[in-house]
């Protein structure tokens, strides 16, 4: 089987990622404020900080909504264990790394995974009345549930989704945060991934227990 993934798409089990260095800042989490996070995710005080700057990006009467911060490793190898043997029943010819690589479409490896280390969140867009406003399919679709369309430059979605992520686009990337490209709600600043997407020497945020 071979599996479609484009060249330029970096997916978190490459080794280039577990390959930057991590200089823990030691920083700690932060519950982010209710306006940002009804259920008060916890969060690096930097990556709050950032978040924070994004929404005062967006305009009147649109805001954020992040539903996950940050998640155990527990929590996540669970989530690793649970895609990759969805997967496996799926594509039962692939090898292990393969396997591997289909699986950080959607989660990433325990070892480098953004939400562990308190870097990520997993957000969406709202209106003044708290509704999510149309991003093309809900938060957490796996590339199969959503044919693709969870990549954050799909095809296929329509035209206020599309108008939707590239607002998202505009206000965390201007805050300094980074976008894993395979799902549109998934957001990052200090974790391997953010150091390797922008060049930084090393990530000032290391995973957490």
């Amino acid at each position: 089987m071979t599996i479609q993934i484009l060249p330029s798409t970096i997916l978190l089990s490459d080794p280039r990622v577990v390959a930057v260095p991590v200089a823990e800042s030691g920083e700690p989490l932060v519950r982010l404020p209710r306006h940002l996070s009804p259920t008060r995710e916890p969060v690096r005080r930097g990556l709050a900080e950032r978040l924070a700057v994004a929404a005062s990006r967006l305009p009147a009467g649109i805001g954020l909504r992040v539903v996950e911060g940050h998640r155990s490793v527990v929590d996540q190898t669970a989530i690793v264990a649970t895609y990759s043997a969805e997967l496996r029943v799926l594509h039962p010819d692939v090898d292990d790394a393969a396997l591997r690589v289909l699986t950080s479409r959607f989660v990433s490896p325990v070892e480098v995974a953004p939400h562990v280390a308190g870097a990520a969140v997993d957000l969406t867009l709202v209106d003044a009345c708290g509704d999510d406003l149309d991003l093309g399919t809900p938060i957490d679709a796996t590339p199969e549930q959503s044919d693709g369309r969870c990549w954050t430059a799909a095809d296929g979605i329509g035209a206020d989704a599309r108008a939707h992520r590239d607002l998202m686009a505009h206000a965390l990337g201007g805050a300094g945060l980074v976008n894993y490209p395979t799902e549109w709600w998934h957001w990052s600043f200090g974790d391997r991934y953010w150091a390797l997407v922008t060049g930084a020497a090393h990530a000032p945020y290391g995973p957490l227990s």
